[in-house]
């Protein structure tokens, strides 16, 4: 079991996010966690996957000075494509129904990457997943965005949340990697980074 295998580790969580925090309890893992300040800025000439890779590393970059013998630390980053068009955090309740009402009734990819590093090594993963909105009405989007209030979440919108379970048509790749975090990736990654 990959707990047996982390025995020997101190696994440090990079992030502030509630939803990742939850998915490695949900695992069954012991952790401390540790949100890096970092400037999520990336360079222009970056696309897909790169995105989330190059900010993922530099989270783990804030960190790895901090790094003992004995620790391994996770680090995580989620992007939403949408026909090409990178969906960030919305900067408030206009930008959010806005990427909500380009969403509706069309696909669009998360694209989750996690880095796994330690004093001499660093692993990098990437996965993504598509999904699919049936198409929103006006008045769900408002009330999503007014209840919900999903400023920290990439596209919008938290699957997990009431707009997911209402508006969600049909989703292709993993389920927890829309939520933040492909734990069935991540769970692959540890037992490497723990051989």
């Amino acid at each position: 079991m990959l707990q047996e295998l982390l025995s020997g580790y101190h696994l440090i969580l990079g992030s502030g996010s509630p939803r990742r925090r939850k998915l490695l309890q949900e695992m069954g893992l012991v952790f401390e966690v540790r949100a890096p300040a970092v400037d999520e800025n990336f360079p222009d000439t970056l696309a897909g996957a790169e995105i989330p890779n190059f900010i993922a590393r530099s989270k783990a970059k804030a960190l790895e000075n901090s790094l003992g013998a004995g620790d391994i630390l996770l680090t995580a980053d989620t992007v939403v494509l949408h026909k090409g068009r990178l969906l960030g955090k919305p900067a408030g309740a206009a930008e959010a129904e806005d990427m909500l009402f380009s969403l509706s009734d069309s696909w669009h990819e998360v694209i989750t990457s996690v880095c796994g590093t330690k004093q001499d090594r660093q692993l990098l993963l990437h996965e993504t997943t598509r999904v699919r909105f049936r198409k929103l009405r006006k008045e769900e989007i408002a009330y999503y965005v007014s209840q919900f209030q999903p400023w920290d979440k990439a596209g919008a919108y938290g699957i997990q949340e009431w707009i997911g379970l209402v508006g969600i048509k049909e989703i292709r790749g993993s389920y927890t990697n829309v939520v933040g975090l492909p734990t069935a990736g991540v769970y692959e990654l540890l037992r490497a980074m723990a051989s």
